[in-house]
């Protein structure tokens, strides 16, 4: 899909999102067959008519995405579903009650109108209601279910910015609707609301212990932790996240990372690091940067795929990062800095 120039739509901060004229052309653009880039609390996505086989077409075109990598639908209302989703388990309806509108996808059985195209050909629907205003305001103006996975290349880190939309995507897309920065940072979490235990899937905005609270058992896929296992979630199949120079992780003190950038540059190569602030006066490289504070990771996780993309403009050869604990939010954050680097883990013995 080749546009002359992708148009940035900006919401008007001084009227209702009803009234804004952006919202409106979004949501006309999306019904007919379009696809635009709109802000959601977790990153921006590329929402197209996910009634639309042709829109779907261009989600995939524009993105550069794998076939058989499913979409998420976004809906407003939950009378939605009822075109989208075949039965809803009763473990689905106690997490939509706790946690929708909010960053969490739930792979549901879906109906016979719903394209295989959008779920990559499987018999599942991955289904979730943003909690963001304009969002929420240009689905109800488009009037159909929003198919919308992130709006960036495949691969690159995902957008949390328009700017960030702009530099991936200008010139593949309609329009851009600029809402502003996202706010958690990181996309939704999907949990597997088919089997008799519900099953992560994806960790993000909703924490496993959370959906403990709810669930009382909630399993995880075992791809999450072992490299010896199949993604259940298609997916996750694909190299994501990832800035252009190699990154690796370095789990160990700030004295192990350290030997690790020294035996870089004694190869003649230009290092770049992202720490965290309490460490970044204590690393010695070309470039360091951070994600935020250690203290704070919900911080680091609203920061990461900013932090990601601002790697890029150091002109490294090689990047590090530090590493976090897999606990609440830091299972999420893990999980995507694992898909950036490659699996490239140095632990310290």
């Amino acid at each position: 899909m080749d546009y002359k120039q992708t148009e940035v739509l900006v919401v008007d901060k001084w009227i209702s999102l009803e009234e804004d004229e952006n919202i409106q052309k979004a949501g006309m653009w999306i019904s007919c067959g379009e696809v635009v880039a709109l802000p959601t609390e977790t990153v921006y996505g590329l929402g197209g008519n996910a009634n639309s086989e042709e829109a779907i077409e261009k989600i995939f075109l524009a993105k550069g995405r794998p076939s058989d990598n499913p979409l998420i639908v976004h809906i407003s209302e939950r009378k939605q579903l009822s075109e989208l989703v075949s039965h809803i388990p009763l473990i689905a309806e106690k997490f939509m009650n706790a946690f929708w509108p909010g960053p969490l996808t739930l792979i549901l059985p879906k109906t016979e109108q719903v394209s295989e195209k959008v779920t990559g050909g499987l018999s599942t629907v991955a289904v979730r209601m943003p909690d963001h205003p304009v969002a929420q305001a240009v689905i109800k103006a488009a009037g159909v279910p929003v198919a919308a996975p992130s709006a960036n290349r495949s691969g690159r880190p995902s957008p949390t910015t328009a700017e960030h939309v702009r530099h991936d995507l200008d010139g593949r897309i309609a329009g851009i609707i600029d809402g502003g920065p996202t706010g958690y940072g990181l996309e939704s979490t999907v949990v597997d609301c088919t089997r008799d235990v519900p099953m992560i899937l994806r960790p993000g905005g909703v924490t496993r212990e959370e959906l403990e609270e709810v669930a009382g058992v909630v399993e995880v896929d075992p791809a999450l932790i072992s490299d010896n296992e199949v993604p259940r979630s298609p997916g996750l199949k694909y190299r994501h996240y990832a800035p252009d120079a190699p990154l690796t992780l370095v789990e160990g003190s700030t004295a192990f990372l350290q030997e690790k950038i020294k035996e870089v540059e004694e190869e003649g190569l230009k290092t770049g690091v992202i720490t965290v602030d309490e460490l970044i006066q204590e690393i010695h490289a070309d470039h360091v940067i951070s994600y935020g504070s250690n203290d704070d990771i919900k911080e680091v996780a609203a920061k990461l795929y900013d932090t990601l993309r601002r790697a890029d403009k150091l002109e490294a050869d090689v990047l590090f990062s530090v590493t976090f604990p897999k606990e609440g939010v830091g299972a999420a954050v893990m999980n995507r800095l694992e898909k950036a680097a490659g699996g490239r883990i140095i632990k310290e013995e």
